[in-house]
């Protein structure tokens, strides 16, 4: 077994060799469930890498979202150079489900733009887990979503050995059965081709190099890996597996078992419909169903394959669906699973499958799907928590399940740059505006920024026309904004461009920005979801990248969640003040330089074309188009897959014009 071993400059310092310490005894211990408590820039990833390498488990690391999947990818393939660092997320670039609306009598077809990248990436991850014991695997919450099972695919395989015999004519059809297409003129991945005594496979998750058999007679003479783009030899093989194209093939006798399955279910869901004397929705399930069988017995997959999943799978109706995790369990007896942003992600995770079935609900209801496609569903929440052996939630807030669940809570509070929480001032609010413009006049002459976080769109307008009145230089930042425009708005913060930013929920990505030293809170007092304990603190985390960080609260009385909030920031000052006083550190600023990315400022470019659109010639569109998409195109092998689809809905907009 190929060991997790940390490539870092980096040794753990302030509270990251105790937490380090903590988790991975408990995660060894036996423990199912630990919580790490790290403060915003305390090197939390890192100290994730430490668990993993002294725990030696193979790991899923899952997070909400995919822009915070990409970041950790690239982090952890930094940080284990040298073991098998997957990444396992959706493989659309664009995907639009199939859904039906009664009152207006409209389905919807389903439609996707498949990114080949992400689904090379998505292949290699199952294989790895079936080969490898040094695996970590990067997912969003598509890692929930249903599978093939994971013994179909590992029985599935082809394996070649030099100097054995094998037939050719009988292994070309074996690789049809697994999914790959012969193509002697196209070669790329998914495809085999055949020259004489000499067959090329080009593995579906191969990044580049594809593997040559050449036979004399019916014996392998040699085996090696060559560049699929310039035919240079790589590595010669003595053996080599050579896994399924997709992750939902069966054998053919699974296959025949499965197709009589869903006949038996058709005839009995068209039987209900003419009971029911519902002519429409029986002819068209009948016509739908019966050319998804055709497809599947001339070809072993169909459109919309992942329906038929339970009789693919064999599973029986309601039965939990194979997943990410049965792959990991499919060759680990012992596996981890962190959760990234635990607040964030374990509520998303809890709200995917009633979301998934209420819209397949209808499909089936209108006869558009069979009853059975309800089980091709993400996992129950309660399904999720309770299947792995091990898992570790992350958080700077972790919500009430986390601290109930866990057997320990290991806190990181110090950061190793020694910067301190920033200060917490409560102010009346009466004149909440009037206060807060003398308090920011001070902080732009030291030439930070600001951010003010307001409760709702028309005051956060309102209040930026109101400081640009007074000469100062404010924008607003909603919802509402499309990718580009967002982009466009933190860059020119970051360059000094405006000293002000208000929002309504500044929580998102990618506003850890170091220029800004205050954050002001206008009606801290009101509570809701913005003004909830763990939006307060992760609210005033913004301001904890600067050695000026300060937050002001503007309130008539004090909440329980303020309370909460200034009690837990003044107690981590006090322990990071303490450790800086001991180690003798000053605290800097954080720097992060300026992304220079020219994809950035074009962007921009076309965003002020944008706004000019309606005046501008259709070939002039045209152009603007074209260069959208090629920056989506880009976005997406770049894995900037919210970007890409931002980007996409800005083609949208200007083909409607």
């Amino acid at each position: 077994m190929s060991k997790f071993c940390v490539s870092s400059p980096y040794k753990p310092s302030g509270d990251q060799p105790g937490a380090i310490e903590a988790l991975s005894n408990s995660i060894l211990a036996g423990n199912r469930y630990q919580t790490l408590l790290g403060v915003t820039g305390s090197g939390k990833t890192y100290t994730m890498a430490k668990v993993i390498e002294k725990t030696q488990k193979p790991t899923l690391i899952m997070t909400h979202n995919k822009t915070l999947a990409a970041q950790l990818y690239s982090e952890f393939k930094a940080f284990f150079p040298n073991n098998h660092v997957e990444y396992f997320i959706s493989y659309y670039d664009y995907y639009q489900p199939e859904a039906y609306l009664p009152r207006q009598d409209l389905f919807i077809e389903k439609d996707s733009s498949i990114n080949q990248e992400l689904e090379r990436l998505r292949l290699s991850a199952t294989a790895s887990l079936l080969s490898h014991d040094d695996v970590i695997v990067v997912a969003s919450v598509s890692a929930n979503y249903g599978l093939g099972s994971p013994d179909d695919y590992k029985s599935i395989v082809q394996k070649l050995c030099m100097g054995e015999e094998y037939d050719q004519k009988a292994l070309l059809l074996r690789l049809v059965d697994m999914g790959y297409k012969r193509n002697d003129e196209y070669f790329d991945r998914g495809n085999f081709r055949v020259s004489g005594e000499v067959i090329d496979i080009y593995p579906a998750y191969s990044e580049e190099f594809a593997i040559r058999i050449e036979f004399f007679g019916d014996e392998i003479e040699d085996i090696y890996t060559f560049n699929s783009l310039t035919g240079e030899k790589d590595e010669h093989k003595k053996e080599v597996t050579i896994y399924s194209a997709n992750q939902f093939i069966v054998g053919k006798e699974k296959l025949a078992r499965a197709i009589k399955s869903i006949e038996e279910e058709l005839d009995e869901r068209l039987a209900f419909y003419q009971k029911e004397e519902r002519l429409v929705e029986y002819n068209r399930l009948k016509q739908r169903t019966e050319f998804d069988l055709e497809m599947l017995e001339a070809t072993g997959i169909c459109k919309g394959i992942e329906n038929y999943s339970r009789h693919l799978t064999g599973k029986k109706p309601g039965e939990t669906p194979y997943s990410m995790m049965d792959y990991f369990e499919a060759m680990h007896d012992e596996y981890l699973v962190i959760v990234d942003e635990s607040h964030v992600s374990l509520p998303q995770f809890r709200g995917m499958y009633a979301g998934d079935r209420s819209r397949k609900e209808v499909l089936v209801e209108h006869g558009f799907r069979l009853p059975s496609a309800l089980d091709n569903r993400p996992l129950k929440f309660d399904e999720y928590i309770n299947k792995a052996p091990h898992y570790l939630f992350v958080s700077a807030t972790p919500a009430q399940i986390e601290g109930e669940l866990s057997s320990v809570t290991a806190e990181q509070v110090v950061r190793p740059t020694g910067l301190l929480d920033p200060e917490i001032e409560v102010i009346d609010s009466t004149y909440q505006v009037e206060d807060l413009h003398d308090k920011m006049k001070p902080v732009i002459e030291r030439g930070e920024r600001i951010l003010v976080t307001v409760l709702t769109k028309k005051m956060a307008e309102e209040l930026t026309t109101y400081y640009n009145d007074l000469g100062l230089k404010a924008r607003y930042m909603h919802s509402e904004m499309d990718a580009i425009e967002r982009n466009q708005t933190i860059r020119s913060l970051r360059l000094g461009e405006f000293d002000i930013l208000v929002g309504i929920n500044l929580l998102r990505e990618g506003l850890d920005l170091p220029e800004v030293s205050l954050v002001a809170i206008l009606d801290a007092d009101k509570e809701g979801f913005l003004r909830s304990t763990t939006s307060l603190i992760q609210t005033s985390g913004r301001a904890a990248r600067n050695s000026n960080g300060k937050v002001l609260m503007y309130a008539k009385k004090m909440t329980e969640s303020m309370k909460t909030t200034i009690e837990t920031t003044q107690a981590r000052r006090q322990k990071q003040m303490a450790y800086n006083k001991a180690h003798n550190i000053t605290p800097k600023t954080t720097v992060r330089e300026l992304d220079t990315d020219l994809k950035v400022e074009d962007a921009g470019e076309l965003y002020n074309k944008r706004s000019k659109l309606d005046k501008m010639p259709k070939a002039e569109r045209q152009k603007v188009i074209k260069e959208l998409k090629a920056k989506m195109l880009a976005a997406a092998k770049n894995l900037e897959f919210e970007e890409a689809a931002r980007l996409r809905d800005e083609i949208a907009k200007i083909k409607k014009l």
